[in-house]
């Protein structure tokens, strides 16, 4: 049975992330295309496929160690951790269930940080997003009638909101997105990735159409309402200004600081 973790140069602890960093690494160099189709690149990169493809999947990652773990558990010899003694069986039972559980407990804590993952991209750029449409119907206008200090804390936290927006977003991008780069995930068959990666140009391209969109379609839905600005002269008005713009990253802020304190207070 071919180990797996040599394979990628890993430890047999190593996280979803760290697998997927040793496998790029590993793929940007051994690539055939990169090494003019050299043959023994070639199999070395199809080696290195394979054991992401296993590696890579928790769920595969499992199977693959719980294999590994019998194959040690069934071996033969004349030691003590092999021996026949009833004692010696059952302590290497309980070395198995522990490690066993492990494994199990490895993997059910890479799925939860892999969700908690994807929530802490969906739900900033959501409130994004419905923060952008909103700031353009609205047509706040909380900024123009706030004194000096008002424009500061509105400044200062769409200053921090921004900051914030952008790291949720890289953050994003490292973990589920790709290069285009012609380095795939896999080789061996890419259609039974139940989540497969997305080219970083693409994701950029549709994320910046639908805040384009959320903008333009705010704006219209703003021509048929008024009664914001009838109902708050301070904070609304009836045209649209400039400052429509500061609004959704300072309500993701917000947005996504209250998900992470209500994440806390679940666990």
């Amino acid at each position: 049975m071919p180990n797996y973790y040599e394979v990628l140069r890993i430890d047999h602890k190593a996280s979803g992330p760290e697998i997927k960093s040793a496998y790029r690494r590993l793929a940007r160099k051994l690539h055939p295309d990169r090494n003019h189709g050299a043959e023994d690149t070639a199999r070395k990169f199809a080696e290195i496929a394979e054991a992401y493809e296993i590696l890579g999947n928790p769920i595969e990652r499992a199977k693959y160690d719980q294999r590994i773990l019998n194959a040690q558990f069934s071996t033969n010899g004349d030691s003590v951790f092999t021996s026949s003694n009833p004692h010696a069986r059952r302590w290497r039972q309980m070395v198995y269930e522990k490690r066993f559980n492990d494994i199990i407990d490895r993997m059910m804590e890479e799925e939860r940080r892999e969700a908690v993952a994807f929530q802490k991209v969906v739900y900033p750029l959501t409130a994004f997003l419905v923060s952008a449409f909103l700031s353009t119907a609205l047509k706040p206008s909380m900024f123009a009638n706030s004194g000096i200090l008002g424009k500061i804390v509105i400044i200062t936290l769409f200053t921090v909101g921004l900051i914030h927006v952008s790291r949720r977003l890289r953050e994003g991008f490292v973990r589920f997105t790709s290069y285009d780069d012609n380095i795939h995930d896999s080789i061996l068959d890419d259609s039974t990735r139940a989540m497969p990666l997305r080219s970083r140009f693409s994701v950029a391209a549709m994320l910046l159409g639908s805040t384009i969109a959320c903008f333009v379609l705010g704006y219209i839905a703003g021509l048929f309402v008024n009664f914001p600005a009838t109902a708050f002269e301070d904070a609304f008005g009836s045209t649209l200004g400039i400052e429509f713009i500061l609004y959704p990253p300072i309500v993701t802020l917000l947005v996504d600081g209250m998900h992470s304190i209500a994440s806390r207070f679940e666990r």
